[in-house]
Parts: structure tokens; sequence; C-alpha cells
């Protein structure tokens, strides 16, 4: 089985490495949020202090501890894009059925958890890579005269590191697995994109990767609290900021205990799902 994962893990490197222009457009939709959005949608938090609520105050209710809302915005990106770079995921496996190259994949001797596994592997590596390209750029801006930046306000070791990419990898891990079991068991794109859109954009718009923490209702300050992408960009706004606007206390790993049993629960499924979907040929 593992000779088969790796020939078709490798099969589907090459895939992506003869198509340059996916390559280029994955890259450039994190840099426009990152440019325009972000440098132009900015918040001033001393606009927001009060005679209750001084600056650090606003900074921990507001932004998590971030020293502005460019910072809180581009640890937030990080988890956008580990979603929207999976978005397409499954959609290649319903052309590739559309084509004929799906059914002919699984006519060989690889057994199912090679033919998805193959493309599970293959395709965490591109919202990996994305969200560590923003994670890069973001910091890097900060050194660009009259461009804001990432402001990394607390000392990151390894372990820091380590825990910035586990909820990284974790992220783009549980979306890929979500989208690509859409794909293997639906059969028209249109069904597919209506699905993930009904799935991607409550979660996105229910978590606190861009909306400033302190400007969220009660109820939805509490769903998020609970979404996995909101999980993910909390371990890296601990990492990088600090601890002091978090109520548990229990420094980043609370959030990626929870991350890993989302992604627990979701490849579950996803396994029982899928085997009963590709069944018929193994």
């Amino acid at each position: 089985m593992f000779r088969e994962l790796a020939a078709l893990t490798r099969r589907e490197y090459i895939k992506l490495a003869r198509n340059p222009q996916a390559i280029f457009t994955s890259l450039l939709l994190p840099l426009l949020y990152l440019i325009l959005f972000g440098q132009g949608f900015s918040i001033n938090p001393a606009a927001l202090v009060t005679p209750y609520c001084n600056l650090q105050c606003v900074l921990n209710s507001y932004f998590r501890g971030a020293p502005s809302y460019y910072s809180y915005f581009a640890a937030g990106m990080v988890g956008f894009v580990a979603v929207t770079a999976s978005l397409f995921l499954g959609a290649n496996v319903i052309f590739d059925k559309l084509f004929g190259i799906f059914k002919r994949t699984r006519g060989t001797p690889a057994p199912s958890a090679a033919v998805f596994g193959s493309r599970l592997i293959a395709g965490m590596t591109q919202p990996i890579l994305l969200a560590l390209f923003v994670l890069g750029l973001a910091t890097v801006f900060t050194h660009v005269p009259g461009l804001k930046g990432l402001s990394i306000t607390q000392s990151v070791g390894a372990l820091g590191w380590a825990e910035a990419l586990a909820a990284i990898v974790l992220l783009s891990g549980l979306f890929a697995t979500l989208f690509l079991t859409f794909g293997v068991l639906l059969e028209v794109p249109q069904t597919y994109f209506a699905a993930v859109n009904l799935i991607n954009l409550p979660v996105l718009l229910t978590s606190d990767a861009l909306y400033p923490w302190g400007t969220m209702p009660a109820w939805l300050k509490t769903i998020s609290q609970y979404n996995p992408v909101s999980l993910a960009v909390n371990v890296l706004r601990e990492t990088f900021f600090g601890t002091a606007a978090y109520p548990h206390g229990y420094g980043p790993g609370v959030y990626l205990l929870g991350l890993l049993a989302w992604t627990a629960v979701l490849v579950v499924i996803a396994i029982v799902l899928v085997r009963r979907a590709l069944r018929p040929l193994d």
C-alpha cells in the first residue's frame, strides 16, 4: 500500500508542478488580502480607549493581545488561507470523475486508501505552504516603509514555532479531508460548490480570524470559541502576542487539543464514508 501511496502522491505533485498558473493565482489571492484588505481596513486602537479601558485593555479586549489590528488580522489570515486553499480539492476529484481519470485510477491495484490518501497528502501541502507564505510575508511587511506588518511581541522559541506549525497542519488537514470527502461522495460540480459554500462561509464568518474579537456579540463569541479556524489562529496569537488576553491561562496547548479533537472526529467520519463510497471497485 505504501508504494502505491507514494507513487500516486508523486503523481499529484507532478500535476501541480505542471500547472504554474494555479500556483501563481494561489499566491496572488493572499497577497491581495494582505496588501489591499489588511492595509486599507485598519482600526486605530487609540480611538477605542475610554476612561474605563486604557490602551492595553483595548488591545486585549478587541485584538486578543495583538499590538495592532493588522497583526491580529495577519495571524487570522493564516487560518483563512488554510481553509480557502483547500476549497478546490474536492472539485478536482469531481472533474477527474467526469473525464474518467478517477475511474482509471481506482481500477489500478492501488487500494482506495492510497487513492484518497495521496490526494489528501498532496492537497494538504498547498494550504500549509500558503499559510507559511502569508506568515512570512506579513512579517516582512513590518520592515517595508509605509506598510503595516505582523509585529511579534513575544519571544517565540522552538516549542512555540512547533505549536504554530502544528495548528496550521491540523487545520489544513481538517478542511482538506472535509472537501476531498465531498468530492468523493458527490458527482456534480454545482452540487459540490453549493455544499462547500454552505460550510465554508459560515465557518469563516463565525470565527475570529478577521473580525475583531471585541466587536462580536456575546452569542457569536461563544460560537467562535469552538470554531476550528478560531482554535488554530488563537494558537498563533497566544504564541506571538502572549496569553494575557485569554481567560483560561493554559497556553496554546488547550486550543491545539480542541483542534486535534475536531480533526480526529472528521477523519474517522471521512474514513467510513470514503470506504463505503469506493467499496465497489476495491
